[in-house]
């Protein structure tokens, strides 16, 4: 009689096995299945190379390319990340701005373009100049209040700080909100503060 009822037991087991299968369907099984196989690939990525530090994977991946003599500083020993960080900042900063300045001159010097057009590049070209003087007013007042590093990007509207700090107090936020506001017009709500 157990193996009766044994027997009875597997049939119903597997019975509800395959009404589970089919209620959820093959497809929707397959599915979910893909999906699990690509969040523990992205898991065993994440564990292997971004949560290994300084072990290995893509370190030194967000650093610019170039000679590494520009790296390094007076006694041969690599810079530390934020100084290559800041600095790579405002060097990709003042090419967008060289870029954006050669296109509006050659506006500017071409004997086609409209007086109108004309008109347009030289006020962009004012634009810029007055962009790049309230950056550099704000960099130089932020490190004056003893900052080490600061790079300021200013988009209209809106505005960028980016400061060298370990945390940043209520009292630092608001003495750079207040540089912001003095040299630009803009308010707090404006600005973006991020601490690198």
């Amino acid at each position: 009689m157990k193996e009766q009822t044994t027997a009875l037991c597997e049939v119903k087991k597997s019975n509800k096995f395959k009404t589970v299968i089919l209620k959820l369907g093959k497809r929707n099984i397959i599915v979910a299945c893909s999906a699990l196989l690509i969040g523990v690939a992205v898991l065993l990525n994440w564990i292997l190379f971004a949560g290994s530090g300084n072990d290995g994977g893509y370190d030194g991946y967000d650093q610019p390319s170039g000679n590494i003599s520009d790296n390094l500083n007076q006694d041969n020993t690599v810079t530390d990340a934020d100084n290559t960080y800041f600095s790579a900042t405002q060097v990709s900063r003042q090419r967008a701005r060289d870029e954006a300045l050669e296109v509006l001159q050659a506006v500017v010097d071409n004997a086609e373009s409209s007086e109108t057009a004309k008109t347009e590049a030289l006020a962009g070209i004012s634009a810029i100049a007055e962009e790049i003087q309230k950056e550099a007013n704000i960099e130089s007042l932020i490190t004056a209040k003893g900052f080490e590093k600061c790079v300021a990007v200013l988009n209209g509207d809106s505005i960028s700080i980016i400061v060298s700090a370990d945390t940043l107090q209520p009292a630092q936020l608001a003495q750079i909100n207040a540089i912001v506001y003095e040299q630009t017009g803009i308010t707090p709500a404006g600005v973006t503060i991020i601490n690198k």
